[in-house]
């Protein structure tokens, strides 16, 4: 019997890849070259080379005296992501509509995914004369992080050793009039996004785009997405400042809605 034909968009060393990841389970979590090599029916130099090139990614690690392989913190953050955003997105949806017909102006969800930011929930104002930002942003999108009002809230609540990473894979391009393309001056300026509680993007991104985001928690306080609004020049010319005055309250109100209804319940002061 012949072979059935390989689809043209299919990628043979993306599902090698993968199916060296699925070699780990429960029953194995802790695998030699040997044992992922019969695993997915692979020779010993062929698994090496993709088990190199996922261990460089983080998406596995070696333990330097045993030599054998785990799963790295990659593949962890992409599983919590992709579990915590399922709920989140459910969970924001008419509180983000809710914020968008409030203001007048879109409102959107994201989380963090290496140096970028993934849109996971968008929605447009009802009110009339509501208007968006339009940058073609959908759900799915990404943006660079250090340049977007969301991504500088999410970045700021990174443990310092996960934010060097993040930065040594990102290249500080200016896209806007005032983008922050010094590393110490974006993260000083993080600093302050996580003292304040607030992120603003002011032309940072694109010129004339300004946008102001908020941080949302799970049950553990743990910052797992941003929310932000976000208007255009065209629409707002008053300063920066005057803006946020406007905006900071209905976002931030909205962002403890949404933490609350994922089950963070902040001390009281």
């Amino acid at each position: 019997m012949s072979t059935p034909p390989t689809p043209p968009a299919f990628s043979q060393s993306l599902e090698r890849g993968l199916a060296v990841l699925s070699a780990f389970s429960a029953t194995g979590p802790v695998l030699g070259i040997a044992d992922i090599s019969r695993a997915v029916g692979l020779t010993r130099s062929t698994t090496h080379r993709y088990v190199s090139t996922l261990a460089r990614l983080g998406f596995v690690r070696q333990d330097p005296r045993t030599r054998k392989y785990s799963l790295g913190p990659r593949v962890i953050d992409l599983g919590f992501a992709a579990l915590s955003s399922m709920e989140m997105t459910r969970v924001a949806a008419d509180h983000l509509q809710a914020l968008a017909d409030e203001t007048g102006y879109a409102a959107s969800m994201a989380v963090l995914d290496g140096p970028d930011i993934v849109y996971v929930e968008r929605r447009r104002s009802r009110r009339p004369g509501g208007l968006g930002v339009d940058l073609n942003l959908h759900v799915g999108s990404r943006l660079p992080a250090y340049c977007t009002s969301m991504g500088k809230m999410l970045l700021a609540h990174r443990e310092p050793a996960v934010l060097r990473c993040l930065l040594d894979r990102t290249t500080l391009a200016r896209r806007g009039p005032n983008t922050i393309t010094g590393r110490e001056r974006l993260i000083g300026a993080l600093a302050g996004v996580r003292a304040a509680g607030i992120a603003v993007n002011d032309e940072e991104l694109a010129p004339g785009l300004r946008s102001i985001a908020a941080p949302v928690r799970d049950r553990s306080g743990t910052v797992v997405a941003a929310i932000n609004v976000a208007v255009h020049l065209t629409t707002w010319t008053a300063p920066a400042e005057t803006l946020t005055g406007r905006i900071e309250g209905p976002l931030r109100r909205t962002a403890a809605e949404i933490s609350a209804r994922l089950g963070h319940h902040p001390d009281p002061a």
